[in-house]
């Protein structure tokens, strides 16, 4: 096994499908976690190592697929596919970067609605999260939704890039699926 074919098949083609997998999954967890701070604060450390382990796989993925594409012969479809592939990696690093920011505002707002309970008050109330300056709550639910919604977009683009550069000639389209 190696970073560019595993048992005899290349590996960007089984990469691929954990960055299909885990980017929308991310940026998911990263709009829902930054909206609802008390969630970024039950995943803890699970929001930004899973912003970790994605932006880690997309220079990996990216590596095998390029030499995949040096094993495929000249074709411009798989050149534009490679050329997207190759813009993943920034949305990839902005999507880490958000979810490290929401785990953080969970961690703050936490540390702050256990204050008042440790110093002998009350508890703060359900809806208490709201006390954070809402420009701060406000701006990481944008940045999330915006940076969670380019990622995945870029990998719908880059997914079907390499779907049509995959089979573009690889079968009957007149087949009337009727077998021999």
């Amino acid at each position: 096994m190696s970073l560019t074919h595993i048992d005899g098949l290349p590996a960007h083609v089984l990469f691929v499908h954990f960055i299909v997998v885990m980017v929308p999954l991310t940026a998911l967890a990263a709009i829902v976690c930054a909206i609802r701070p008390r969630y970024a604060r039950r995943l803890g450390l699970t929001l930004p190592v899973l912003g970790l382990v994605t932006l880690a796989m997309v220079p990996v993925t990216t590596h095998a697929g390029e030499w995949l594409q040096s094993r495929v012969g000249h074709d411009p479809l798989v050149e534009k596919h490679t050329e997207l592939g190759d813009g993943l990696l920034p949305w990839a690093g902005a999507l880490f970067l958000v979810t490290a920011a929401v785990w953080w505002m969970g961690r703050r707002l936490a540390a702050q609605d256990a204050q008042p309970a440790a110093e002998g008050g009350q508890a703060p109330a359900a809806g208490a999260w709201w006390r954070a300056p809402r420009a701060l709550h406000l701006t990481a639910v944008v940045l999330a939704v915006v940076i969670g919604t380019g990622a995945v977009v870029d990998v719908y683009r880059i997914g079907e890039s390499g779907a049509k550069a995959a089979w573009h000639d690889n079968y009957d389209k007149s087949a009337s699926g009727q077998p021999g």
